[in-house]
């Protein structure tokens, strides 16, 4: 589909193929790289609030919508995390950015934003994830409804049967879930839900939005497999929770993965932390995107 929702001002749309996919990205400001990279069932607008802030500051900014979601194709296939990573490196690299890149990743996005660290550590000078479990380090507990965890990803992972139960109904699940995940109720207006509605209406969009779950178990193997080689994320991390969201637990999940990691609750915030609470997350944001490079060791 097209993407006719208005651009935040000096941003402008942007269509290439990269790694054999026609993807879609909002660009704007210039100066050293930001990559934003949404989650599910959002698209590139997830970061609207935030992105004229960061062009202000000095930053590049590249709002991709992932693959099958927004006005990206949406294959068949390639929606473990990373191959999306080399969806974003190659997006990149069409842009003349080849390295020096700052990546913010919330939900879905953060995990490719994770892959992406994780394959090309030389390329990301830091990496902020939002919102999220990872695979292979706390996205499996977070799947265990027995233990307390959420019922959706078991959902979302079955074939065929989410699309079938949601397809039709986009608008009032989408209702549902925006205000089932946000701390205030009501924080998405219709017109809003109506927008996000829009890029996932009908079967093949739900399919490929789904699609980006049903690889959750593979890209935690991939995951654990890097870590177990002794895999470290060597740039300086930031993670970020909700107060009514994942809270404390994204950062205490990486604790062994990160090495300079920094963690950061965002008071009175669900799951969508950059439109819920954009100027707090902008308070931690951007200092952590401008500070001078950190000493290794433990922050």
């Amino acid at each position: 589909m097209s993407d006719d929702t208005p651009l935040p001002d000096g941003f402008e749309s942007i269509t290439v193929t990269a790694n054999g996919t026609r993807l879609h990205a909002v660009v704007g400001g210039s100066g050293a790289p930001v990559l934003l990279l949404h989650g599910w069932p959002q698209t590139w607008r997830a970061w609207r609030h935030l992105m004229p802030a960061l062009a202000a500051h000095g930053y590049r900014v590249v709002a991709p919508d992932l693959r099958g979601t927004g006005a990206s194709d949406r294959p068949p296939s390639g929606y473990d995390k990373d191959t999306q990573a080399e969806d974003m490196r190659e997006l990149l690299a069409q842009l003349g950015i080849h390295g020096g890149v700052r990546v913010v990743g919330h939900d879905i996005g953060g995990m490719v934003a994770f892959a992406y660290a994780r394959r090309h550590p030389a390329e990301v000078e830091r990496l902020v994830l939002v919102e999220l479990a990872v695979p292979g380090f706390g996205l499996e507990q977070a799947m265990d409804v027995a233990s307390g965890g959420l019922f959706h990803f078991g959902l979302f992972m079955t074939e065929e049967l989410p699309e079938l139960l949601i397809g039709g109904r986009e608008s009032e699940f989408l209702t549902w879930w925006f205000d089932w995940l946000s701390a205030v109720p009501g924080t998405f207006p219709q017109e809003e839900v109506a927008t996000v509605a829009s890029s996932y209406r009908g079967y093949e969009a739900l399919r490929a939005g789904f699609a980006h779950y049903r690889t959750l178990l593979e890209d935690g193997r991939v995951n654990r497999a890097w870590h177990e080689a002794g895999g470290i994320l060597p740039m300086p991390v930031l993670a970020v929770g909700g107060e009514y969201g994942t809270g404390a637990r994204l950062a205490d999940s990486l604790d062994t993965v990160a090495t300079r990691l920094t963690g950061a609750v965002i008071a009175a915030s669900g799951h969508f932390v950059p439109e819920e609470r954009p100027d707090a997350f902008a308070h931690e944001l951007l200092p952590f995107l401008s500070a001078p490079p950190r000493p290794a060791g433990r922050v």
